[in-house]
């Protein structure tokens, strides 16, 4: 079975929620002390997980079940390789309009830069793009590696991680999605080879599916 081990504040959360119930994630913002953007990580990994349910315009409350509950025993044999996306990928010489482009058409929030050995090197994102445009450079110029953020600052996960280890990720580090990456060795080097992308639409859609299982 999922084992996850809840942290200081994840526990005090359910505490707070079993003997508010129902509260509002405002109220216990308040309680904790901390911002609603602080606490946000954790109550979704808590109602993820099945241990607050949430209510809209209600608030929280505790469902009594422990972290090796039913959801966690359906997600626990489900691998990313099994829900992943085909990633969409360009090189670091690609201009930023190409970019631009190819995110509207593949309709992604991310796109993996690789080098000319298809090693991962970078991810860009719509803010990316965003902020390039806002600058005034000539975006048939300017090369997608000049505002890409750059390895080893990138989430990644591998195909053989779980589903629910990969939600966690992208929760934890606020992003739309992660590329799917396994190690191969080129030229006696190691690099990152990417194979794929998992994102919330691809967590979403297990989810329902499983809702509706």
């Amino acid at each position: 079975m999922i084992s996850i081990e809840l942290t200081n504040r994840q526990k005090k959360i359910i505490k707070i929620v079993q003997e508010n119930e129902p509260i509002t994630s405002e109220k216990i913002a308040e309680i904790i002390k901390v911002t609603r953007a602080t606490l946000r990580p954790d109550l979704a990994i808590l109602t993820m997980i099945g241990i607050l349910d949430a209510r809209p315009k209600v608030g929280y409350f505790y469902s009594g079940k422990s972290t090796s509950n039913i959801f966690a025993q359906e997600v626990k044999d489900i691998k990313v390789k099994d829900i992943m996306s085909l990633p969409v990928i360009v090189s670091e010489e690609s201009p930023v309009y190409e970019g631009i482009v190819t995110l509207f058409l593949e309709d992604v929030g991310t796109i993996f830069v690789v080098s000319d050995t298809g090693s991962l090197i970078g991810i860009v994102s719509r803010k990316d793009f965003l902020k390039s445009a806002l600058g005034g450079s000539d975006m048939n110029k300017v090369p997608i590696g000049m505002i890409m953020t750059r390895s080893p600052n990138i989430v990644t996960i591998s195909p053989e991680e779980t589903a629910l280890e990969s939600a966690i990720k992208i929760i934890e580090h606020e992003v739309d999605s992660l590329p799917v990456v396994e190690k191969v060795k080129e030229n006696d080097k190691e690099m990152l080879k990417v194979i794929g992308r998992i994102s919330k639409s691809n967590i979403a859609k297990l989810f329902v599916e499983l809702c509706k299982e």
